[in-house]
């Protein structure tokens, strides 16, 4: 890996377009590096793992709209559609934002924590649509896919979007143009051009996952998904950019991000370093990427665990005067208390809100022992008076040391859990903790190819037909066997009628 330097330069500077981020990204979205096995086979488990979550909230209220508006935009040969039969083909814009919004309803698909947040595998659905209207192979898939984990990895790594309430999709749009582009095989000028396109276009604000969370939640990467695939398409056709769009005295560092001082004739130092890997070098970050076991935001997964543990340590749970939790500066303010959002304590919040509310997961988990991605949010389960109770007994406290482990470049020592004390009534107390979740790499459980199966098979019990969840298995686990024009296969498809239709609206 080398670390680029980026900051702002002055229009008069001429920074060449070697110098830019972009280009840079281009490059390596551009180089005809092999695929590693491990990095093969973990893109089978997040194509898995995606298509678990997108069926198992196909018939939410996000989703359903989403395809209602994407089969108005029906083309034969096109990209496939989540519940519907593989057979019918969709613009791969649409069918993107369609499958995107499946993808991510539920909050339970995988993630990746440094800088900012991400949930990378938001890249497969733009990728798989473009790939199967485009009749690429399940090779050229796996290689588009690698890109985009690759890039949008190390942005993340490195770019700080949170701290300016930029939402963390401005770096899904070049990350997805990207894989795009590996996919396509296309030139470095032209993916060049996408790149920034796709930044440029998908600047949103973090209100999205402020306050009264709607599910705009669901939508937001779908939409840096289309905007991706619709900046690839311009820049295939010849059209041009904005530039440089990561450094220029105009651009998104500049005013949105960290990098203008308070006067207008000077420029600051570096501001980020950028870690790409070098020319020939494999695209290996997928491998640093974790999935979820619980539907609920990752900086919980632990905190799920470490509640489950607790639990049967606990005879009395009314006993119970307050609860602790000792976290990183990024649960505390996101999830927790800091956040100073009434709604993450309020019992008729929406399931956006609840999954974004430490302390309400916490509770239900503490009194239940397990966690649904269904029944653990229902209203009567959010609004049931014991769960209110200990609900509002529960705090969290920035912590220093949980808030460097957080931010550790240290694989053994970087941390998302927390310490969690227990103070009773009578003066006692009980104290345990959890770094990592047990579905980590480094947990008491690391999830493996079983266990993605495990959870396709768990989440769309009762929807998928016996024969298509086994066809589906059968068929992803032999992905860089399929020819192309083959990748509709990977589609999932409910039994007929068994889609609920969307309300109408314009398309």
């Amino acid at each position: 890996m080398k670390l680029h330097p980026v900051k702002v330069h002055p229009s008069k500077a001429l920074l060449k377009r070697e110098d830019q981020l972009a280009w840079k990204i281009a490059g390596v979205a551009a180089d005809k590096v092999a695929v590693q096995k491990p990095v093969a086979d973990m893109i089978i488990n997040r194509i898995i793992d995606n298509a678990a979550v997108a069926v198992a909230s196909v018939n939410r209220a996000a989703p359903t709209s989403a395809r209602a508006m994407a089969m108005g935009h029906a083309r034969k040969g096109g990209a496939a559609i989540f519940g519907l039969p593989g057979t019918k083909g969709f613009s791969p814009e649409w069918a993107a934002w369609a499958n995107g919004t499946a993808v991510r309803e539920l909050d339970m698909h995988d993630t990746f924590l440094a800088a900012d947040y991400s949930h990378p595998g938001d890249n497969i659905p733009p990728v798989l649509a473009v790939a199967q209207t485009m009749g690429k192979s399940g090779r050229d898939l796996i290689r588009g896919i690698a890109t985009g984990y690759e890039i949008q990895v190390n942005l993340v790594r490195a770019i700080c979007l949170h701290e300016h309430k930029v939402d963390h999709i401005a770096h899904l749009g070049p990350s997805a143009a990207a894989g795009i582009g590996t996919l396509l095989g296309l030139k470095q000028e032209v993916i060049f051009q996408a790149v920034q396109q796709a930044l440029h276009t998908t600047i949103t604000f973090r209100q999205s996952r402020k306050g009264e969370i709607s599910t705009w939640k669901a939508f937001a990467p779908a939409h840096a998904g289309k905007l991706a695939v619709e900046a690839v398409d311009r820049a295939m056709r010849g059209e041009g950019a904005p530039s440089p769009i990561y450094e220029g005295e105009d651009s998104v560092i500049a005013w949105v991000l960290s990098g203008r001082s308070n006067r207008d004739d000077v420029y600051g130092p570096t501001y980020y370093e950028v870690p790409l890997p070098e020319k020939g070098e494999a695209k290996r970050a997928i491998l640093d990427t974790y999935t979820k076991e619980h539907s609920a935001e990752y900086q919980s997964q632990a905190l799920i665990d470490l509640a489950f543990r607790m639990r049967g340590k606990i005879k009395d749970q009314a006993a119970i005067e307050k609860i602790i939790l000792h976290t990183s500066h990024h649960t505390h303010y996101v999830i927790g208390t800091g956040a100073n959002d009434p709604q993450k304590m309020d019992p008729k919040a929406s399931r956006e809100t609840l999954d974004h509310s430490i302390m309400y997961i916490f509770a239900v988990a503490l009194q239940d022992g397990g966690w649904h991605h269904v029944d653990s949010y229902a209203p009567a389960r959010a609004g049931r008076a014991d769960t209110v109770r200990l609900w509002h007994k529960i705090e969290t406290r920035e912590d220093a040391e949980w808030t460097r482990r957080y931010h550790s470049t240290d694989p053994a020592e970087k941390a998302f859990g927390a310490r969690v004390e227990v103070l009773f009534k009578d003066g006692t107390s009980l104290v345990d903790d959890m770094a990592v979740a047990n579905a980590h790499p480094l947990g008491a459980r690391p999830f493996g190819r079983e266990d993605y199966i495990r959870k396709f098979e768990i989440l769309t019990d009762g929807i998928l037909a016996p024969r298509e969840s086994a066809r589906f298995l059968e068929v992803v686990q032999d992905l860089p066997k399929l020819a192309a024009g083959e990748l509709h296969l990977l589609n999932v498809a409910v039994p007929r009628g068994a889609l609920a239709e969307g309300k109408p609206g314009i398309f």
